[in-house]
């Protein structure tokens, strides 16, 4: 994004948010900054982050910058870590929700032929009408299943010629597992599968894609910043391009706040440019990952991040190391016969803590090997125990990871 249109958008949002909003004018009015001190990029490192927290507790009023009348819909995050965040919405933020999105369905290669199967939650939460809005901006078809239900998602599938799948990857693992037991994955039109609204490693998208003959894309976003369609992968699959037309990213160290260099993962501080209804300024998301700092090779003009490695509310501390689902992922995908799923326990038994991981293979010899690599990765002592595919639960929502149960 050229640095003028840069500019206007952040001294445009920080004028929009102090004149229609009580919290960001009772933030920046604390931070003794007025809108008039903000002309652009250049002044984003003197105001003050946002939290979640914060958004929550201000309720959905307090944030939002426009009269109530010019509100046309409400969301909710899913309340997964927490109590949910509602958002407002006007109708040029979903004007601007579905061009984004329909920009995603692009990047994925989804056409105007394209039948997109959208096998997630509707109501309150940004995903379902996320999806949709976008495949019908790009003109696809749009076929709204809704999660769970497999053998009506089958059904619809053979019977409609579905195409695409938007889903969590939990559930394209349920999907996929499945259409092998049964024996029909060959009978499917699917071509293509774009998942969101969890972390996911490269070995369940291996697994994924081997079982349904797909290409499978990580899409990006989250309530607060419209919901999910903000970034996705290109056919390269190196990091997601994200939408800086739309919002600014900041990189920064989550313990000291201060901005790390591109390359190096931090976490993910968020500035919208034209929201309307619930602006956004360095909105820290707890979404870990690294910009990079050169062109991607399809030529995008967008700028990308590295595939979200985790939050920093999934980070845990055992025995003084810091311990992230993302690093299980990382060995599991270097294992042959490792599955992608797993599970990891912490106890804390005499005074010291343990960790186990709960690792799905096909063979079992391959578990010291897991556990060696572990340790090398973590620095950590873990126990591994094995089990065989499919025996962890699967699920069409997110799935949980970690169990602490100190």
């Amino acid at each position: 994004m050229a640095s003028t249109a840069l500019d206007e958008g952040i001294a445009w949002t920080a004028a929009h948010a102090y004149a229609g909003s009580a919290f960001f004018r009772g933030k920046l009015d604390a931070a003794e900054i007025s809108p008039d001190d903000v002309s652009g990029a250049a002044d984003l490192a003197r105001l003050p982050f946002t939290t979640k927290e914060e958004l929550r507790a201000t309720g959905p009023w307090g944030w939002t910058a426009v009269p109530l009348s010019a509100v046309a819909r409400i969301h909710s995050s899913s309340g997964t870590t927490g109590r949910r965040t509602i958002c407002t919405y006007t109708r040029k933020d979903i004007d601007d929700w579905a061009d984004q999105f329909a920009r995603c369905y692009e990047y994925a290669g989804v056409g105007t032929e394209d039948r997109v199967q959208i096998m997630v939650g509707y109501g309150l939460w940004t995903a379902g009408v996320g999806f949709q809005i976008g495949a019908e901006r790009r003109g696809a078809m749009a076929v709204p299943t809704g999660p769970g239900n497999t053998d009506l998602q089958f059904e619809i599938m053979a019977e409609l010629g579905s195409t695409v799948i938007c889903c969590t990857s939990s559930f394209a693992l349920l999907l996929a597992e499945e259409a092998e037991r049964r024996g029909i994955a060959a009978d499917l039109d699917l071509r293509i599968g774009i998942m969101g609204s969890e972390r996911w490693g490269e070995g369940m998208r291996r697994r994924i894609e081997s079982l349904l003959g797909i290409e499978t894309f990580d899409v990006y976003g989250l309530t607060e910043l419209w919901g999910p369609g903000t970034g996705i992968e290109c056919t390269h699959h190196d990091g997601m391009h994200y939408w800086d037309d739309y919002y600014h990213v900041e990189v920064v160290d989550p313990e000291t706040l201060e901005p790390v260099a591109d390359g190096t993962e931090g976490e993910i501080v968020i500035t919208t440019l034209g929201k309307e209804a619930t602006p956004l300024l360095r909105y820290r998301t707890r979404d870990l990952s690294f910009r990079y700092p050169d062109p991607c090779p399809c030529a995008s003009p967008y700028p990308r991040i590295g595939r979200i490695a985790g939050r920093t509310d999934d980070v845990v501390k055992v025995r003084g190391v810091m311990l992230s689902p993302a690093q299980v992922d990382t060995v599991l995908a270097a294992v042959d016969g490792a599955g992608p799923e797993y599970q990891i326990h912490i106890d804390a038994a005499d005074g010291r803590e343990e960790v186990r991981v709960v690792v799905e293979v096909a063979d079992p010899e391959v578990g010291p090997e897991v556990g060696e690599r572990l340790r090398t990765l973590t620095g950590l002592r873990i126990d591994v125990d094995t089990v065989d595919v499919g025996a962890l639960p699967r699920t069409e929502r997110k799935a949980r990871r970690v169990f602490d149960h100190r």
